[in-house]
């Protein structure tokens, strides 16, 4: 007997309150069709800002950190509401983007310089190249800060940025192309696409993605990188950790219990480098 497929209905991206288990929001996730006019579009906007020079850049750049401290108040509010993150945390997690913002605004032409090595040849060199457009699947963890370290550099070495973001954060990932929108970058450059998991592989198969990075668990970056080495795109990965904090004989027991307890539940306990063994 033949078996009818069963068709996965796109289950919307939410804004769940995790204080309160309110709903806040929801978004539809976008079908194939949608997903492939944005990468299309990020394409062509890649081809021309590929083109732009670093004055240019860093001038954009620069603005996006003004704008994220302008409105860290505002952006805090979304963390905090979609993930849980303490408030303060939050607002200090706007300010850091707004410093790898500048940083990379004020370094990107010297990080990117071709640089010449001796060889028997007339002359040789090493040269950085845009790739082209970078697929980015980020946690929900560090909603804001995660999305700008690799969108920062990025957009300065001349690439197009689209972002999966986690499914919980979806407001996050919208004011984040809104930021860079309004910062003055190309319509498109940078793009949150809001899409399910089951289209990631298209996507990474595709001839609209040139490269892609993920942080996440050690499951999803075996299965980016077995995708990304079949389709020979370049990949970089942040993976999951089991962190050990020791203690030893001779340590300090009322200090190394305060230090422990900041280890475990900095960020509401969604840190990679939180301490997840404690070994006495």
């Amino acid at each position: 007997m033949r078996v009818k497929p069963t068709i996965k209905e796109p289950m919307p991206y939410l804004t769940l309150n995790p204080a309160t288990g309110r709903m806040v929001k929801t978004f539809e996730s976008w079908d194939a069709k949608k997903l492939n006019e944005a990468l299309t579009a990020a394409q062509r906007a890649q081809i021309e800002w590929r083109e732009t020079d670093f004055s240019m850049r860093a001038k954009l750049m620069h603005r996006t950190a003004a704008l994220l401290r302008e409105r860290a108040t505002e952006y805090a509010a979304i963390m905090t509401t979609e993930m849980g993150k303490v408030i303060a945390e939050a607002r200090a997690e706007i300010e850091k983007c707004a410093v790898g913002c500048d940083f990379y605004a004020d370094h990107a032409e010297r990080f990117l310089a071709d640089e010449l090595i001796e060889t028997d040849a007339g002359k040789s060199y090493v040269c950085y190249q845009p790739l082209g457009t970078v697929l980015a699947i980020m946690p929900w963890n560090f909603p804001f800060w995660q999305v700008f370290r690799f969108a920062a550099p990025a957009l300065m070495a001349g690439n197009a940025g689209v972002l999966k973001h986690a499914p919980n954060v979806p407001q996050c990932a919208l004011a984040i192309e809104a930021i860079f929108r309004d910062a003055g970058f190309p319509e498109h450059l940078f793009m949150s696409a809001l899409i399910e998991v089951d289209a990631v592989p298209d996507a990474i198969a595709g001839p609209y993605v040139h490269a892609v990075t993920l942080t996440g668990s050690e499951g999803a970056g075996r299965e980016v990188a077995a995708h990304a080495g079949r389709h020979l795109k370049k990949c970089v990965l942040e993976l999951g950790g089991s962190d050990p904090f020791i203690v030893l004989r001779d340590a300090d027991l009322e200090f190394t219990a305060e230090q422990a307890i900041k280890s475990r539940y900095m960020n509401c306990g969604q840190s990679c480098i939180a301490a997840k063994r404690f070994i006495l």
